[in-house]
């Protein structure tokens, strides 16, 4: 059967899908088809092997290639540009990290001197290597970029330094000159003195400035106070003058923190440095490049380097003789006691010193407050006593005793207004019943004087008077006692 006759077998859309693949057929089977087909397939075999063949390293070894090709990527730029930035020294580029990288990652020039003999491989070559080919060109390339990044460093080497030796230049002539701390060094003197009467320490003319911070260790019998809390509190009470000097040793803390030997060996460095740079540049090949601008701007640099060298050589040699000049004026050694420990001991002290004075304050505040609580409560409870006193006077008013008593009671009572503030109870309603026939039998015994004086007719009168008139006329009776 033909294929014809066969079409005739399958659906409308079957016969679509038989055509859409049969054109699929011819284009694939056509000849542009499989020249593309296999120029494809070239093309990334030949890329592969391409990458393979770049990948091959000639001169270094894998991680230093893996190394320097990640320090490269980072930066981005054409070995050429790279080159360029070198040669003319060119510090907007340039930075201390970068320089520092390059130092770090570069070949060894015995590696360098062999890249650039495979020169004519370049296209064939890892990148890592390809850099190296190029860098490689750059005369005495090591020691170039070693005084490049000392010029790059160089500022902040004398900022480092500079500080220091001002820190304790300052110190010494603070401490030296300050009079108040020269007072409470006499004070201090004086009361180790007393201390120590009678004892095979006593009369001493000086002691040791690291006795200072032990001042501190000497507590009282209760362990709550210290010789360094009486010492403070002696000087408010007698010499507050003295309470001033730590605003006179304002760069103890600072020289505190100075290593004199670091403080040498940074200068001793910056000296070798320097001396490097000089030697290289009497040593360095006549330029062949029109970029090379390394000879050029590194010697006006060494020029500035040395005259900022020299002041500050200068400024550590006036600091030296200020310590010593301190170790004689407080007796001590200057190659025993170093720079660091001298004002450690002195900054712990002032530090020191300014807490037992705000501890002294504090301690102050507290007894105070107690003192005033105490007070407080001793007053409150005397007038809790005498209000006490006082109502229980008024309550046996009418108890057994001098009737003058109770009556000077409740003449006081009535003369302050109490009786009138307080409400009516029970107990009050008896009171004033019992007042009243107290009242009653006081002008009884009154009117027995005067019967015989008095008609009948009146003291029939006053047995009718009722009990608010018998009281009346009892306040009238006491008005007119009165």
């Amino acid at each position: 059967m033909s294929s014809d006759e066969l079409i005739f077998f399958f659906s409308p859309s079957a016969i679509r899908r038989t055509s859409l693949c049969s054109s699929l057929w011819i284009h694939l089977m056509s000849p542009v088809a499989s020249k593309a087909k296999k120029d494809q397939e070239g093309g990334e075999e030949k890329k592969t092997t391409q990458k393979k063949k770049v990948k091959e390293l000639k001169v270094l070894d894998s991680k230093t290639s893996q190394n320097l090709s990640i320090f490269l990527g980072s930066f981005r730029m054409p070995y050429e540009e790279i080159k360029t930035v070198i040669l003319e020294v060119n510090e907007s580029v340039l930075t201390e990290s970068m320089v520092q990288n390059l130092i770090k990652q570069m070949p060894e020039p015995e590696q360098l001197k062999m890249l650039a003999e495979l020169k004519d491989e370049y296209n064939d070559m890892a990148e890592s290597e390809q850099f190296g080919v190029v860098i490689s060109s750059v005369s005495r390339l090591r020691p170039r970029l070693n005084a490049i990044l000392f010029k790059l460093q160089f500022n902040e080497q004398v900022e480092n330094i500079k500080p220091e030796i001002v820190s304790v230049t300052a110190a010494c002539e603070e401490v030296r000159k300050s009079e108040n701390f020269s007072g409470l060094l006499e004070f201090i003197l004086l009361v180790g003195n007393f201390m120590n009467a009678g004892s095979r320490n006593a009369g001493a003319f000086g002691f040791n400035i690291s006795f200072l911070c032990k001042l501190r260790d000497t507590k009282s019998s209760d362990q709550k106070l210290t010789l360094l809390h009486f010492v403070a509190e002696q000087c408010e009470q007698s010499y507050p003058k003295l309470l001033t000097f730590p605003d006179e040793l304002i760069h103890v803390e600072k020289a505190s923190r100075v290593s004199a030997e670091n403080l040498q060996k940074n200068l001793d460095m910056m000296r070798k440095q320097i001396s490097d740079v000089e030697r290289d540049i009497e040593n360095f090949p006549a330029v062949t490049d029109e970029k090379d601008k390394f000879v050029e701007k590194m010697t006006s640099f060494i020029k500035d380097a040395k005259e900022q060298y020299d002041k500050l050589r200068m400024m550590h040699s006036n600091m030296e003789n200020l310590f010593k000049e301190l170790g004689q004026y407080f007796l001590f050694d200057p190659k025993k006691t170093s720079i660091e420990d001298f004002f450690m001991d002195l900054n712990n002290f002032r530090n020191m010193f300014l807490q037992a004075v705000k501890e002294n304050q504090k301690r102050r505040e507290t007894e105070e407050k107690m003192r005033r609580a105490k007070l407080a409560k001793e007053k409150a409870e005397k007038e809790r006593l005498e209000k006490q006193q006082k109502r229980e006077q008024l309550i046996d008013m009418n108890a057994e005793g001098d009737e003058t008593g109770v009556m000077d009671s409740l003449l006081e009572a009535l003369q302050s207004g109490a009786a009138f503030r307080r409400k009516r109870g029970p107990r009050q309603a008896k009171r004033k019943t019992g007042c009243a026939v107290t009242s009653l039998l006081a002008s009884e015994l009154m009117k027995d004087d005067a019967l015989s004086s008095v008609p009948s007719k009146m003291l029939k009168n006053s047995e009718k008077t009722t009990d608010g008139e018998v009281h009346e006329e009892t306040m009238e009776m006491n008005s007119r006692s009165s």
